[in-house]
């Protein structure tokens, strides 16, 4: 989101006039800004003693930015989803079905494995890659962080990681209340929590470095 321009303006003169970062940044806080607002209206401004406050670098994002923040978001996601399967598979062969004949098994599960597997040996070793250029291409250019792209899909991230762990939470406690919590069952909430809770607390501890950038 856009600073508001009156905002900025007040830093910039803030700064102009000798004004000490902090006693800006308080006073803005104690008229109503918002916190994240105010560090990233500062963060325009390198803190470099200078006759006139000196503007730090704006975000300038390529399409192949783009288009290398969606490719590790999306292998990130089938690379979870696969995991997920996979432990499961596991899950139901150790704590077998009664309802299901061991052929079922046997056959639909091993199949299973394999397609899971398969998917991340692909797509997991992609994502780390992806990974590694785009945190080469920040450490070379720290304001990419601030990327527009990189910053909505990580919202995404985080709203599909948020909503997996509430519906893992009430699948949980609707089975816990009708008496139907299985080893195996709460194996596989255990293990959505942990894949979910994982790349949540990830995310949001990379989204509060990112709200310290200035955005354009």
């Amino acid at each position: 989101m856009a600073l508001n321009p009156e905002l900025v303006g007040f830093v910039k003169e803030g700064l102009q006039r000798g004004v000490a970062r902090a006693e800006i940044a308080g006073v803005l806080v104690k008229a109503g800004w918002p916190s994240d607002q105010v560090s990233r209206a500062m963060a325009m401004y390198a803190d470099t003693p200078f006759a006139i406050p000196v503007p730090r670098p704006v975000t300038t994002e390529s399409m192949r930015d783009a288009f290398m923040h969606v490719l590790m978001f999306f292998t990130l996601l089938i690379s979870c989803w696969s995991l997920g399967s996979l432990i499961f598979e596991f899950i139901n062969r150790a704590f077998p079905d009664p309802a299901m004949s061991r052929s079922y098994y046997s056959g639909s599960t091993l199949q299973a494995i394999r397609w899971d597997l398969s998917t991340l040996i692909v797509a997991f070793p992609v994502f780390l890659v992806v990974s590694w250029q785009i945190s080469r291409a920040i450490r070379l250019d720290p304001t990419k962080r601030a990327s527009r792209t990189r910053r909505m899909l990580t919202y995404v991230m985080l709203f599909i990681g948020a909503l997996t762990l509430i519906g893992d939470v009430i699948s949980l406690i609707y089975n816990f209340l009708g008496g139907e919590l299985t080893t195996r069952f709460v194996l596989k909430v255990i293990t959505v929590g942990v894949i979910a809770g994982a790349v949540v607390a990830y995310y949001f501890a990379d989204l509060r470095g990112e709200d310290k950038e200035p955005q354009t």
